[in-house]
């Protein structure tokens, strides 16, 4: 009978560790930021139907980098249990917070099963908040390690790179354009192995934003097409196709002095404006 080969503990982590961050980092690269009217994510995917920026729930948005399939499975948990979660309790017990825990802990019990490879993903959860201070944006790794990223989060290929980029233009009170601008270049600096910037199109992008400016519930919206082009061009920030203006009513007619009837009894035509008695007609 043959014996199974020893493993240390920490030599069995490590290989599972680098096994991971290597499936990650070939993956294109996403970015999340803070802009003045919410939360924007911005990642390189030439893909038109694998999305790799979604909607969770209300004001909760998610972006993930490595396998499809995985992340995908991730996707897809957390928005049974955010509806599950919303549907017994309350729509606002639904917070970013909880949903990064629970997938936190679903994360780390893969890594360290020794059943099953890791997963080679990289994922962030966002919530927007009420007022900008409340945004909050928490970055998963592999192993359910949890990061409360303050002002922008970078994931998937030369991210070391991106960040530096994002952190020498970033303001917190960004427009969306000029937001959108810095995204788009810092993802373009990752030039692979020539070390050249990168022009990214319209067609190589994914760009989506938590609004808080937006009067639905959910608040959640891509920008894509002819509208992102507008937006990185012309400096011109696409209005809402999911706000619907109310109706305007025509305003009620005014009614004058000479619409209104005449009284019974009275003459029509008053002399010094005092209605004159009705004449006897006689017998």
């Amino acid at each position: 009978m043959s014996m199974p080969f020893y493993v240390a503990p920490e030599q069995q982590m490590k290989d599972r560790a680098d096994f991971a961050r290597k499936g990650i980092a070939r993956g294109r690269s996403v970015v999340v930021l803070h802009y003045a009217d919410g939360i924007l994510f911005v990642a390189e995917n030439r893909s038109q139907a694998l999305h790799k920026v979604s909607e969770i729930y209300d004001r909760i948005g998610f972006a993930a980098v490595g396998r499809y399939n995985e992340f995908e499975n991730l996707r897809t948990a957390g928005i049974r249990y955010a509806d599950l979660r919303g549907y017994s309790y309350d729509r606002t017990d639904v917070t970013g917070r909880g949903l990064a825990n629970a997938y936190a802990q679903l994360l780390g019990t893969i890594f360290s099963s020794g059943g099953e490879k890791p997963y080679e993903v990289e994922i962030i959860v966002a919530e927007l908040g009420a007022t900008p201070q409340l945004d909050q944006i928490y970055r998963l790794t592999y192993d359910g390690s949890v990061a409360d990223e303050d002002n922008f989060a970078v994931m998937g290929g030369s991210a070391e790179t991106i960040a530096d980029v994002l952190g020498k233009g970033f303001q917190r009170d960004l427009g969306l354009a000029a937001a959108t601008r810095l995204a788009v270049r810092a993802l373009g600096s990752d030039g692979g192995g020539n070390g050249q910037s990168r022009t990214l199109g319209v067609d190589a992008l994914e760009v989506a934003i938590l609004d808080r400016t937006r009067a639905l519930p959910r608040k959640f919206r891509r920008i894509a097409g002819d509208r992102l082009a507008a937006l990185l061009t012309e400096d011109i920030e696409p209005s809402d196709p999911g706000h619907v203006q109310p109706p305007t009513l025509p305003p009620e007619p005014t009614v004058t002095e000479t619409q209104l009837p005449p009284t019974s009894g009275t003459d029509p035509n008053p002399v010094d404006g005092q209605p004159q008695e009705p004449q006897n007609p006689g017998p």
